[in-house]
């Protein structure tokens, strides 16, 4: 019996063992793929992220830009090389670009949150400088770093460009984002043109803590608090530190700008109505001016801060009776000591223009155009003079048919510097006698204007072919005036980093135009 009994427990083990054997030897079940879902919640392009209940969409575009009779891709010839109308002037400028954006989104108890990310890959045609001897050096655009495989020498590289990264959370957008002070165009009421007057920009985003609350009806209102120092600040000329005139290579007394450390953001309000049949923004910024010192120490003192502010008022008109699509875009702004907010960010540097032509005054060698917009001016022992500007953009766009479309734009900003700011440019009887500018205006010139306030007023066109969705071909030309309220002639020291000598100079108003062509394939 006991025999039988270890038989059949010897027996049993023997199956669950080879049981074991063959159990382990059966196909596991995977585990089920999780295939990427269509997340319709936020419009086409979203997807759930797998594992999450995140929605992503990624976006971007190629575009590539040629040039005609331009130093960069955005502002015309109004400085520089470009202002020089010289041999150091590009007939052409080209650029390719490559955007991509990141667009996350996740429904909470709170409502939805986004983040934004948006940044470009481009390389762009640069200038060649002179180096005072006859010789030129070729100024690429980006990084310029040494080969890997070399001791010595440099390539060019290209540039990268974080425009947007932004959070938006219960009414709250933090982080870099276009400012709420701009128009839903931005700089573009009818153009690919990057540098009209006449309106806030940072089409490129710009640092800000907004709230923005939504009554209904399409009626809203934001107030946000953003950084002034990338994009909003003109320039604070101290005019007893010599500076360059928007030349490269030649120094004068327009004054150095003198900034101190940041201190406040802008403010900025902005109410909008936004409706079918169009929209109204009304935008309000208080922008903070503050210096340095008079001098290179503490113990040279300093002006006092000065608050400028600037406001805008823009409106757009859908559906009108020409066509189905057409629209018409308008904006008005005015601004005091806050000059960035007509004069934009990449319309020219702080304004400054420096412009030369031709000439058929006896004895004057060629003419030159000037025109400079700071925020404020001041000289040693004086308190800030606040510059005051206005203007106006706006465009007209009409849709031929689904694949053609033609707009009519222009712009026009006036600078004007009060009574005092003039006497410290151009002396107490105004003839730049006693003045800062009194070095410009020698026995050798004949003054017979001497006022700071300048205009600028801009005109173009601009058709654009969508012969299949997303890939659209342009062409935009653009004409810009500079009407300025210098007159006579004056004794320019010379620019050698643009090839212009020392000679006598008519001051003149100055014409310069641009024609962009742009082939561009949204993804």
């Amino acid at each position: 019996m006991k025999m039988v009994k270890s038989l059949i427990l010897g027996s049993a083990a023997a199956l669950v063992a080879v049981g074991g054997a063959q159990a382990a030897d059966l196909p596991v079940k995977a585990k089920a793929v999780e295939y990427v879902k269509v997340c319709s919640l936020y419009g086409p392009g979203f997807y759930y992220i797998p594992g999450t209940d995140t929605c992503i969409k990624l976006g971007g575009y190629l575009r590539v830009d040629v040039l005609a009779n331009t130093n960069s891709d955005h502002t015309g010839n109004t400085s520089g090389a470009g202002g020089a109308n010289n041999r150091f002037t590009n007939g052409y400028t080209w650029r390719s670009r490559e955007d991509l954006n990141i667009d996350t989104r996740t429904a909470t108890e709170y409502g939805v949150v986004r983040t934004f990310f948006d940044a470009t890959f481009s390389w762009t045609t640069d200038n060649y400088a002179g180096q005072g001897n006859g010789a030129t050096v070729y100024s690429p655009i980006g990084t310029v770093q040494a080969p890997n495989n070399a001791s010595s020498g440099a390539v060019a590289g290209g540039t990268v460009g974080v425009y947007y990264a932004f959070i938006q959370f219960a009414g709250f957008t933090i982080g870099k984002a276009v400012s709420q002070f701009s128009a839903p165009w931005a700089n573009y009421p009818g153009n690919s043109y990057d540098g009209l007057v006449g309106g806030g920009g940072t089409i490129t985003g710009v640092n800000q803590f907004t709230y923005t609350a939504q009554f209904g009806n399409g009626v809203s209102l934001s107030l946000s608090a953003q950084d002034q120092t990338q994009y909003y600040q003109a320039g604070v000329a101290n005019l007893g530190a010599p500076a360059t005139f928007g030349v490269v290579g030649n120094t004068n007394t327009f004054g150095l700008s003198d900034y101190a450390g940041t201190i406040a953001p802008d403010l900025v309000a902005m109410l909008r109505v936004d409706q079918a049949w169009g929209l109204f923004q009304a935008s309000f910024a208080a922008h903070n001016n503050h210096v340095a010192y008079y001098g290179g120490t503490e113990l040279t003192g300093h002006p006092d801060d000065k608050w400028g502010w600037a406001g805008q008022l823009a409106l757009s008109i859908k559906n009108i009776p020409t066509g189905p699509g057409d629209t018409i875009n308008l904006q008005g702004v005015y601004t005091n000591g806050a000059t960035r907010y007509n004069i934009q960010d990449l319309a020219g540097s702080a304004g400054a223009n420096t412009i030369f032509g031709g000439t058929n005054i006896p004895g004057a060698y060629q003419s030159i155009g000037f025109g400079l917009a700071p925020d404020s001016i001041f000289v040693t022992g004086g308190q800030q003079q606040l510059i005051t500007t206005y203007g106006f953009r706006g465009a007209y766009v009409h849709n031929w048919n689904p694949n053609w479309n033609t707009s009519i734009y222009g712009a026009w900003a006036q600078v004007n510097y009060n009574g005092t700011a003039k006497g410290y440019l151009c002396g107490p009887t105004g003839t730049g006698v006693g003045g800062s500018l009194s070095n410009f205006f020698s026995a050798a010139s004949n003054l017979t204007s001497c006022n700071p306030d300048y205009s600028i007023a801009q005109i173009g066109t601009q058709t654009q072919w969508t012969p299949v969705k997303n890939l659209t071909f342009s062409a935009d030309f653009t004409y810009t005036r500079l009407d300025q309220s210098f007159a006579g002639t004056l004794t320019f020291p010379g620019a050698a980093g643009i090839g212009k000598p020392a000679a006598v100079y008519e001051l003149k108003d100055q014409n310069t135009y641009m024609l962009l062509l742009r082939a561009q394939r949204n993804w």
